[in-house]
């Protein structure tokens, strides 16, 4: 369903901002939250908590910032990411996702989001990525090859809908050879 939590411009006799903000996320306590923080901050906020209602919002009226869950009841907020560049391609979109892996982050930068980051994260961050800001310094123990390589796999089998044989024939592996792979813990 879609929300408008800001007033309109007519309604309140002001000047329009000139930040248009979407915020698509299912979680509706952290959707109300953001979307109050991010009015304060001089944003004219429309919310939307479904794949379906985000793409109706961006139809609409394309935002020039947005804030988007990955994994959203209904979808992937990815598909949003993707219509949004497609009608305002210098919209800057922020993906934000509690299922973070390289291969996500990827796509959405892919896809045209300006920036990736894992949940939770406040206003503030999330208002400091939208204006551009630095991006965030690489970790001090970043993953090593054999994490990436893991993360990779199970992407590919979660995908595959658990399916060991359809896997391995998309990663052009072995059966037992990745069955051995997934019977083991993730790497550090």
């Amino acid at each position: 369903m879609l929300e408008t939590i800001a007033m309109t411009s007519s309604e309140t006799g002001a000047t329009p901002p000139k930040f248009t903000l979407l915020i698509v996320d299912d979680d509706k306590i952290f959707l109300e939250r953001l979307g109050r923080a991010m009015e304060g901050r001089g944003y004219a906020v429309r919310t939307a908590d479904t794949v379906a209602a985000g793409l109706a919002a961006v139809d609409a009226d394309p935002p020039s910032y947005a804030v988007i869950d990955m994994r959203l009841g209904d979808g992937n907020g990815l598909d949003v990411i993707a219509r949004l560049h497609e009608r305002r391609p210098d919209a800057r979109a922020v993906v934000l996702t509690g299922y973070g892996n390289i291969a996500t982050a990827v796509t959405a930068v892919m896809l045209g989001a300006y920036d990736y980051m894992a949940k939770p994260a406040d206003a503030d961050e999330i208002h400091h990525a939208l204006m551009g800001g630095e991006r965030a310094t690489p970790p001090e123990n970043p993953m090593s090859a054999d994490r990436v390589r893991w993360e990779h796999i199970q992407r590919v089998y979660e995908l595959c809908n658990r399916n060991v044989s359809e896997t391995a024939r998309r990663l052009n592996m072995h059966r037992r050879t990745l069955q051995r792979i997934l019977a083991k813990r993730a790497p550090r």
